[in-house]
């Protein structure tokens, strides 16, 4: 039987990081972000990844990593969820990660496990595991070419790119031109990155480097879902016992009652999925289906919750102070990420061999 509970040391795990983003990530500090031109929290990253050494946490340790599971890695994603934290923790701890185990590439995996550099996959958030990916070309031996909406590539010291000739290039950021682009979720900026003529190392071969890395992104980010899921219960329930109408706490009238009692359900249902996907990446049991389910579920359940949440909050959730507004965009930008429920729908069927009617 798979154990979806958590253990003494990931609840230890989340305590540790939800003091940290307690204090070091409020709402305001986030909106004040999405204002600028700089929304990523580079002394927020430092104290996660490099000072608490989350960003090593799928690194074996003989390769200057914690020697960490999935696991662990989906609880920090629930509460960087729960918080919308700017930091690259899921593009480069994850993705890039995962990328260079399938690799084998030991120096730079290392450099990312540090914390110290940041890693991007050059492949479009909007990708899936079982979707094609977009190459650049492979000419005299630099890479030309155009790829978009590729995450957190504005704060990547070195990016993983994908060639024509099935090879994955590890390309430093300051050889590319990174043009950003306009994105729902101001959290996780997305940017093209133009190579004309820009020197690369092969790390590996293209196929089973993001094949891996596309579904473990995929599977641990029903995490972050289910994170930001827990918060926008938490606080619509807290909010509605404080709300008074006719004299009485609005949380008490029935219709309401009813609708958040379908949040929790979604809620639970949502964290035993996203549980599910963490432990079968742990375990390599099952994982194509565990993780096509997860994400089938999470994205529009962390929609639905969020929308709830706005609506809700009356008039409060409608004003841009309010931090609502960032989990929604949050949750509506996840739900493309890494494969839409539809695409991943389509996967399940295919893979438990359900024909269509």
């Amino acid at each position: 039987m798979t154990d979806l509970l958590y253990s003494e040391e990931e609840e230890a795990l989340r305590a540790a990081v939800r003091d940290l983003l307690t204090d070091h990530c409020p709402p305001a500090g986030v909106l004040a972000r999405t204002e600028s031109d700089a929304p990523h929290a580079p002394a927020l990253w430092k104290s996660l990844a490099e000072d608490m050494g989350l960003a090593g946490l799928l690194v074996p340790e003989e390769q200057g990593g914690q020697g960490a599971s999935h696991r662990e890695a989906a609880v920090v994603l629930e509460e960087l969820g729960r918080a919308v934290a700017p930091v690259p923790y899921l593009t480069s701890a994850v993705v890039a990660t995962e990328a260079l185990l399938a690799c084998g590439d030991a120096e730079l995996l290392e450099r990312l496990a540090s914390g110290r550099t940041i890693g991007a996959l050059a492949v479009g958030l909007h990708t899936g595991p079982t979707t094609g990916v977009r190459t650049v070309r492979v000419e005299h031996g630099t890479l030309h070419g155009e790829l978009t909406g590729i995450a957190d590539a504005a704060v990547a010291d070195v990016l993983l790119v994908p060639a024509d000739d099935g090879g994955l290039y590890a390309v430093d950021a300051d050889a590319v031109t990174i043009l950003p682009q306009t994105s729902l979720d101001l959290t996780r900026p997305l940017a093209t990155v133009r190579l004309a003529g820009a020197p690369g190392r092969r790390v590996g071969d293209t196929g089973p480097a993001v094949r891996r890395a596309l579904r473990a992104a995929a599977g641990l980010l029903a995490s972050e879902q289910l994170g930001v899921v827990d918060w926008a219960l938490t606080e619509t329930v807290r909010y509605l016992k404080e709300r008074k109408q006719f004299n009485r706490p609005v949380g008490g009238f029935q219709a309401l009652k009813h609708r958040l009692a379908r949040l929790w359900l979604e809620t639970v249902h949502l964290r035993a999925a996203a549980r599910a996907a963490a432990d079968a990446l742990t375990s390599g049991r099952d994982t194509d289906v565990t993780v096509a389910v997860a994400q089938a579920y999470a994205a529009p359940v962390a929609v639905h919750a969020t929308e709830e949440a706005l609506q809700l909050h009356g008039g409060i959730g409608m004003t841009w102070e309010h931090p609502v507004h960032l989990y929604l965009k949050r949750a509506k930008a996840d739900s493309i990420a890494y494969g839409t429920a539809g695409a991943h729908h389509e996967a399940l069927a295919e893979l438990v061999d359900l024909q269509a009617p």
